[in-house]
């Protein structure tokens, strides 16, 4: 059975700092892309970072770039996002998902696995 389980969200406040970390089992983890999609309220899914299953190339939408970093440790089957610099609107549910093609990283809809989701709150 495919798992992903997130973990490390809660309450930051602005310009605060979280890693999140997402656990995975049921599958080859290093043969899987990974990525980091994340859903404010009210509003539909947006990918935000994407990393290959050697974690040699990383990918990450515009307003994330230098405030996100995506790594990956295979030994662990984990994924993580380390998140700095906290803002308002990176107030959202985050959710790691895995598809097994490094191509048209950014398309929520080609993701195989999904995880559940890590509620991430920015408020001072």
């Amino acid at each position: 059975e495919v798992q992903l389980v997130e973990s490390g969200g809660g309450l930051v406040q602005p310009g605060g700092s979280l890693r999140l970390s997402c656990a995975a089992s049921g599958f080859t983890f290093s043969n899987y892309v990974m990525s980091w999609v994340r859903q404010a309220p009210g509003k539909g899914l947006e990918w935000v970072a994407g990393i290959n299953g050697r974690g040699t190339l990383k990918t990450y939408v515009n307003s994330v770039r230098g405030r996100f970093t995506i790594s990956r440790d295979n030994a662990k089957n984990t994924v993580y996002l380390q998140i700095a610099s906290l803002k308002p609107e990176d107030t959202a549910v985050y959710y790691c998902a895995a598809k097994e093609v490094w191509a048209r990283v950014s398309e929520t809809t080609e993701y195989d696995y999904w995880g559940q989701g890590t509620q991430v709150t920015v408020s001072s």
